[in-house]
């Protein structure tokens, strides 16, 4: 199965960015791990800070991929066009959230993009990704 791991705009500075809310490892050294502890998976990584390389990752790999591991940052509460390209491909999309954005500021309470996925994972730090994959092994 090839699953896309996908990180929307400022995660990558995890490991350096507010350490108490989303630790102090890097994405690229947890993936290191994820690919590690998921063998049985091609997985493959892509971060931008840029909303349309975001869209156009989804286009590119959306009908020829097995799944989608998304965490979209900021741009889950501000981007239907995001959700759009989410909307428009094949490939399932699990949504992905290092910390509980329902216990931070309300602005961070909707997402756009929870629709058109298959499943939303909340709260649990990196282990987010983890819980993520699991789905994809069921499959």
């Amino acid at each position: 199965m090839k699953i896309l791991i996908l990180n929307g705009p400022n995660l990558n500075l995890l490991g350096k960015r507010e350490p108490e809310k989303y630790g102090n490892r890097s994405f690229e050294d947890f993936f290191d791990e994820l690919k590690s502890d998921f063998k049985e998976f091609d997985l493959y990584y892509f971060q931008s800070n840029i909303e349309g390389e975001i869209i156009n990752k989804i286009h590119e790999i959306g009908f020829s991929y097995d799944g989608i591991v998304l965490n979209a940052g900021a741009y889950t509460h501000t981007s239907i066009a995001i959700a759009d390209a989410i909307a428009a491909i094949k490939t399932p999309v699990v949504e992905v959230h290092i910390s509980n954005v329902h216990a931070r500021e309300t602005f961070r309470h909707h997402s756009y993009i929870s629709s058109v996925c298959k499943g939303i994972i909340v709260g649990f730090g990196l282990e987010s990704y983890t819980l993520a994959l699991k789905y994809f092994t069921k499959k």
